[in-house]
């Protein structure tokens, strides 16, 4: 019953849906009671021979208009109901995916895809559930057992329906401790189905991997031991699933012993007729179905009190990055950055350490450096992606902590080393960012990244479809076609964090000169590069080493350096004129 009550500010939001239904239901309880009560009748009149048979066919009428009636308002009432259960659904998933949209990188290491979607999926189908047909069941069985009590005590004996009904508390108290049971039992076999889904994510993620190593049967075997292990979980909920019904119907059963047995002495003592008899058993199995709903009921609502702990433990967990209040400015600013120290979260070594630039608008600043010099974490920052405590980068004077997320990213376009592309055509790929995109702004786009004339000899141009992860084209290829993406969007900074690694060097050039006419004065640039030649037309660029600038200025000003800028210049020259000279 817990859940009732954690959704209880769903219910008193649909509170107009939920009070119809139950009027609906306390109706049709209402007009159940009626048929039992008019056969009692009958059978009497019969007995005594004061009624024919031409007598009985108004009463068989009249029963027969309430089963109309019962079969149009519990339509209505199902319409009701589950329109707000579903509601409900897609409300949670909203909340859900807006959670998840503004969580960090720091949450998505902590949590892994598969299990995200299980409770995105899975669970939330359990709380809608039970917020639908959990809700029925108790409202129903409430009413129709409550009701139909009243009237076997008053009218026909109050001493045989106590005795009829001593099987119920001993099933309420065995469904309880099934209920507990199936609560934790459930909430172990969500779990192995998030695992599950996990590996799933991971073997379709990486199956071309998978192949060229050759562990299609490793992989198998893997997956065969997770999905027993998941079996095993889904059969020891059955185990107590499977113990709900024999409680019921063995209860309902004696009921309906002791209910013949001692209303048959009963009749034979003349304290009741037999008609009060025959309405009282039909009342009886009137009662059989909120006693089933009742085992029901626990059955739905454990599953989905068990579903939503599994929901409402993502959603209520604090954001790790904190909205701000202000918005950024609308014209092109100047972007500083001043980290003293970053420390990403639970380490000990500072990952960045005296980070001192600025970049102005439209400029171009190139950064680069060794492996693990904290390039990328330099835009993950920028990005406002972590809090930083030691320092603080600002725009327009403005830190970034105090601008709204969505302000600040809006005047940021990003391309990453790796890739993402849609299971899409790369038309809807490069607009993804601009949905409504003309066709002429997504051909100039693709021109810059120096893509179209790629696309136009794809079979189907522009509306090829790239396959899953742009599994149809080659690396270069999705690279450029994120380079497209990013610059439809316009927008202020544009950052290329090695976005140009899997390109050749005729290809890089053009790309490279095609953003310098595109970078005007309100645009400005980022470009991180482990080839050097791509940062030589940049204005400024750092080096960074361990955390720290080591090196600072333009391309003139750094090959005259004996340092690492003019080694590596040098050593990727002489290595491409060797590649060349092969």
């Amino acid at each position: 019953m817990r859940l009732f009550k954690q959704l209880k500010w769903y219910f008193i939001q649909e509170w107009k849906r939920y009070l119809g239904s139950i009027i609906l239901l306390v109706t049709i309880a209402f007009l159940q009671l009626i048929p039992p009560k008019i056969i009692g009748i009958i059978v009497d009149l019969i007995i005594r021979e004061k009624m024919n048979s031409i007598d009985i066919l108004p009463w068989i009428s009249i029963i027969f208009l309430i089963a109309i009636i019962v079969y149009i308002l519990r339509y209505f009432w199902r319409i009701l109901l589950f329109g707000a259960s579903y509601n409900l659904a897609t409300k949670l998933r909203v909340k859900f995916y807006s959670y998840l949209s503004n969580q960090s990188h720091m949450f998505f290491l902590k949590h892994r895809t598969g299990d995200l979607i299980a409770r995105a999926t899975n669970d939330v189908d359990r709380v809608v559930y039970a917020a639908g047909e959990g809700v029925l069941t108790l409202i129903d069985s409430s009413i129709m057992g409550l009701s139909v009590l009243i009237v076997m005590i008053t009218q026909i004996s109050w001493s045989l329906t106590i005795i009829s009904l001593i099987p119920m508390p001993i099933m309420a108290v065995l469904i309880q401790k099934y209920g507990k049971e199936l609560h934790d039992k459930f909430k172990n076999s969500q779990q192995s189905f998030s695992l599950l889904n996990n590996h799933t994510q991971e073997i379709f993620t990486s199956i071309r991997m998978i192949r060229s190593f050759g562990l299609e049967e490793n992989q198998l075997k893997k997956f065969n031991d997770i999905v027993n292990e998941a079996g095993k979980k889904n059969i020891q909920v059955a185990k107590i699933d499977a113990r709900f019904d024999p409680v019921i119907y063995l209860s309902v059963a004696f009921s309906n012993l002791l209910g013949i047995t001692i209303g048959a002495y009963l009749v034979w003592k003349k304290t009741i007729t037999i008609g009060q008899l025959t309405s009282f058993i039909m009342y009886l199995g009137l009662m059989i179905w909120p006693m089933l709903a009742l085992a029901w009921m626990f059955n739905i609502v454990e599953r989905g009190s068990a579903a939503w702990e599994r929901i409402y433990s993502i959603i209520t967990n604090k954001l790790y990055i904190e909205d701000g209040i202000k918005t950024a400015p609308t014209t092109p600013k100047k972007l500083h950055v001043n980290i003293n120290t970053f420390f990403y979260p639970k380490r000990n070594i500072p990952s960045l350490k005296k980070i001192n630039f600025t970049l102005f608008p439209g400029k171009s600043l190139g950064i680069c450096g060794p492996t693990g010099s904290g390039k990328s974490t330099i835009l993950k920052l920028i990005q406002k992606q972590f809090n930083i405590s030691n320092g603080e980068i600002t725009y327009d004077s403005i830190p970034l902590l105090q601008l709204k997320i969505d302000s600040w990213r809006k005047k940021i376009s990003i391309v990453n080393q790796t890739s993402f592309l849609f299971s899409d055509s790369i038309y809807n790929n490069i607009s993804f960012g601009k949905p409504h995109a003309t066709k002429n702004e997504i051909e100039t786009a693709a021109k810059l990244a120096d893509i179209h004339k790629d696309i136009i000899y794809l079979p189907k141009g522009y509306e090829t479809q790239v396959g899953e992860r742009g599994v149809m084209l080659s690396g270069g290829q999705k690279q450029r076609i994120s380079i497209a993406r990013a610059l439809l969007l316009n927008a202020e900074i544009l950052i290329l964090d090695d976005a140009l690694s899997a390109v050749d060097g005729n290809t890089e050039n053009n790309i490279l000169n095609n953003l310098r006419n595109w970078k005007k004065t309100e645009h400005s640039m980022i470009i991180v590069a482990h080839r050097l030649s791509g940062l030589i037309n940049t204005d400024e660029i750092i080096v960074l080493k361990k955390g720290m600038i080591i090196q600072q200025g333009n391309h003139k000003q750094l090959i005259k350096e004996k340092n690492w800028y003019q080694s590596m210049y040098y050593h990727q020259q002489f290595k491409k004129i060797d590649d060349n000279l092969k």
